[in-house]
């Protein structure tokens, strides 16, 4: 027999005899090939949400950057919510004008094919809630850097696009009230670093907020709030709040400069297990009345707390188990409080 032959006939019969894989392997292969797939997806998963978490600490120093610019262009902070009277509508609530400091912001984001779609100097809504016609299109705009990658992206409204973060309004004061604050961002707000008599590195500037989901039946504090009838609120009023989620979701509109978009507050810890409260002012004449007053959080969906901007610039994760004597001490510009960091 030739040597090839010899090889081809050893390895035919190595094959005939080669022993094949038990069932009893074949499970415990498996079994190891699964036990390995679980240990690296939750890895997997905590890696990719801590680039989502990065990644929305990036949007918070690039909208510092803006408030900073905005500061040297008009030394002050954008205001925390537009409240003034309609020349061509004197029956228009004031509140209707409603900007966001987040649209204030727009020029200072790079993002001027947005604000060349605004017109600042008409109102958000008509007398008739309807949006003004000059700002139909820009407002339904998506602006990424609003957006935390940890949420879901998803559009709220039909005629506006959603926002993830909100600027601070201080504790929660005069029972949720968006007017005269103890924090650097309310209605009609012409705050500057003059008046952070706390210190900037010692006042938040904004946090996050969790897109809601609309509809009475989703009774989830991260994503619903109560709604009531009662401004100022109380805690009894929002424990007894006839409904959720009355009309619009949390988040809806980064043009809307209120409670339930462009505001938040900290009368409640991160990711409070209280659900947040809103209410519309129906007193007070065109100047004020339809304001929303709210007690409304930071939320979010990383791991254990939210990211957080200071007024400085700086940016910050503040844990859910912050105690709420520091948490709010951080939301107010002049309070002489002694602040402990939380990061």
């Amino acid at each position: 027999m030739k040597a090839h032959e010899s090889r081809a006939f050893l390895r035919e019969i190595w094959l005939i005899n080669r022993p094949a894989f038990s069932l009893v392997e074949l499970l415990v292969v498996i079994g190891v090939i699964a036990i390995l797939i679980g240990l690296l997806l939750p890895a997997v998963q905590a890696s990719r949400e801590a680039a989502r978490r990065m990644a929305c600490s990036n949007n918070f120093k690039q909208i510092g950057i803006a408030i900073q610019n905005h500061h040297a262009a008009f030394r002050r902070f954008p205001v925390g919510s537009v409240a003034k009277e309609y020349p061509g509508s004197p029956t228009t609530p004031w509140t209707f004008y409603r900007w966001s400091a987040f649209a204030l912001l727009t020029p200072y984001l790079e993002q001027s094919n947005i604000d060349a779609k605004l017109n600042l100097d008409k109102p958000l809504y008509t007398s008739g809630f309807g949006i003004t016609p000059e700002n139909i299109e820009g407002v339904r705009t998506l602006v990424p850097v609003f957006l935390c990658p940890s949420d879901s992206y998803r559009e709220l409204h039909q005629s506006f696009a959603p926002i993830n973060y909100g600027m601070c309004t201080g504790t929660g004061m005069g029972g949720g009230t968006p007017f005269d604050t103890d924090g650097v961002f309310f209605v009609n707000s012409k705050t500057g670093f003059q008046d952070v008599l706390d210190g900037a590195s010692n006042t938040l500037a904004a946090s996050e907020s969790l897109l809601g989901v609309a509809g009475p039946q989703f009774r989830d504090p991260r994503y619903g709030y109560r709604f009531t009838f009662s401004a100022p609120i109380s805690d009894q009023a929002c424990e007894n709040a006839p409904t959720w989620n009355y009309t619009d979701p949390r988040g809806f509109s980064w043009a809307n400069g209120e409670y339930r978009n462009g505001l938040y507050n900290h009368y409640y810890t991160p990711n409070s297990h209280y659900p947040d409260c809103i209410s519309p002012f129906l007193g007070g004449g065109f100047s004020k009345v339809y304001t929303p007053f709210g007690w409304k959080t930071a939320r979010s969906h990383h791991y254990g707390g939210v990211n957080s901007l200071r007024v400085d610039g700086s940016v910050n994760f503040i844990t859910d188990s912050v105690d709420l004597t520091i948490w709010r001490a951080l939301s107010t510009r002049n309070g002489n409080e002694v602040v402990v960091h939380d990061h």
